[in-house]
């Protein structure tokens, strides 16, 4: 397995994952990433200025990725850790871990100052390893997401 930044061929793939995982976990579909109109673009989307978004590939299938972005509504200090999703045969590997890891030392490279994130409620093994980096809770979210189903809200200094 390779851990990549995102090419524009992984669109499809990444989206699908995403999508996948939702259906899998019975997730709220609306007020989530699964609703996103960016979502079969990622690739265009994470060539924005301060922006990565790195995948994990397997035998040439995408099987699941994470990126770093900066936070919408928020002041320059703020990036967001965004679409942490990871097909079920490759969790558990240390891979978002290390995507993370990859995310935040570009964060630090790109200025950033705290790192913020939103999940759901019932991810708990998400959460698990987001406390494990060094995310800490929030009572309430920051920026303008629009993941109004996400009310689980994290932050790390960088």
């Amino acid at each position: 397995m390779i851990i990549r930044k995102i090419e524009w061929k992984d669109n499809a793939q990444i989206a699908k994952v995403i999508r996948d995982i939702f259906d899998e976990l019975d997730a709220p579909k609306t007020g989530t990433a699964y609703a996103d109109p960016i979502l079969d673009t990622l690739y265009e989307v994470y060539q924005k200025p301060r922006s990565v978004y790195y995948v994990v590939e397997k035998d040439g299938q995408v099987l699941g990725g994470g990126g770093i972005a900066p936070l919408e509504n928020a002041s320059e200090e703020y990036c967001e850790l965004q679409k942490m999703y990871f097909a079920s045969e490759i969790r558990g590997l240390g891979l978002a871990q290390e995507i993370i890891e990859k995310g935040l030392v570009f964060a630090k490279e790109q200025g950033f100052e705290k790192c913020y994130l939103e999940t759901l409620p019932f991810m708990k093994a998400a959460q698990k390893l987001y406390h494990r980096v060094g995310f800490q809770y929030l009572d309430q979210p920051l920026g303008c997401t629009g993941h109004n189903s996400c009310d689980v809200w994290m932050i790390k200094e960088l």
